[in-house]
């Protein structure tokens, strides 16, 4: 968290505040991070315009005719743009002075983001270098993903969250869209058919522009850019649900645990 529809949210609410304005200072309040913020990056930044927003998985891509500033959410955090900063808060990392007057800020409590600048393109970066197709992309077929995992043992939900099969679908869409398509987290991979898989592939675009739609999920303390929550965690049917009653059948959720992390499904709705 925040997982690949918080972070097109803030993307979409970002995106017309900041393409076009140019980077007037860079203030580094701490920056300590997963990997430390670049030393030079005022330097590199001053005097230049953002030229597009974009994202790939669940990075954040701020281009400039000089290169790419790559951002990663992490866990906990959030970047939020003010045309009225208030009093810096705790655990705000940086901040970014734009000619509109508006200002960029980066938050995260925890520490698990990035803010990393490379000069060359971004898609050779080795934290985006191995990443799959984008899953609301035409590269993501049906065809696709049987090719990429009818041969592997591994339950279903761990190759749907594995980045070199599809990019960006974390624990939250994975067993939302694995409910709706009717399968069980921990169905072998070489056991899910070809109709399986195009179950499934209609079933994750379909729940992550439902969560993009509806502001993400806010589960604990994301916001958007503009500090609005999402609601899309009022719809979930599985995820963090264990022991209430489906709201398809009436079974009781369970939960198990794949690859260290929790994972909830129905077992009559999910074969």
């Amino acid at each position: 968290m925040p997982e690949l529809p918080e972070v097109e949210t803030t993307r979409r609410a970002l995106a017309p505040r900041l393409v076009g304005q140019t980077i007037l200072a860079v203030t580094v309040y701490d920056g300590r991070l997963r990997w430390p913020v670049p030393g030079d990056l005022p330097q590199v930044l001053e005097g230049r315009a953002v030229r597009s927003l974009d994202r790939r998985a669940r990075y954040l891509l701020l281009r400039f005719d000089t290169g790419t500033l790559i951002v990663h959410l992490g866990m906990t955090g959030t970047l939020r743009c003010y045309s009225s900063a208030p009093p810096l808060a705790r655990h705000e990392h940086l901040e970014f002075r734009l000619s509109s007057g508006d200002r960029l800020r980066y938050r995260d409590p925890r520490r698990f983001g990035a803010v990393l600048w490379t000069s060359d393109p971004p898609e050779c970066h080795p934290l985006l270098a191995e990443l799959g197709p984008e899953p609301l992309s035409p590269d993501f077929d049906a065809k696709g993903l049987y090719a990429a995992i009818h041969h592997r043992r591994v339950a279903l939900k761990l190759a749907l969250m594995d980045n070199r099969v599809v990019s960006g679908v974390g624990n939250i869409y994975a067993s939302e869209a694995l409910f709706r398509a009717g399968l069980r987290p921990t169905r072998p991979c070489a056991r899910v058919s070809r109709a399986a898989c195009a179950r499934l592939l209609a079933a994750v675009r379909e729940i992550l522009n439902e969560a993009i739609a509806a502001g993400g999920s806010t589960l604990r303390d994301y916001v958007d850019a503009q500090g609005n929550r999402g609601y899309f965690q009022l719809e979930h049917r599985v995820y963090g649900r264990a022991g209430l009653p489906c709201r398809n059948c009436g079974t009781s959720v369970r939960e198990l645990r794949l690859g260290g992390r929790s994972s909830c499904y129905c077992p009559h709705c999910q074969k």
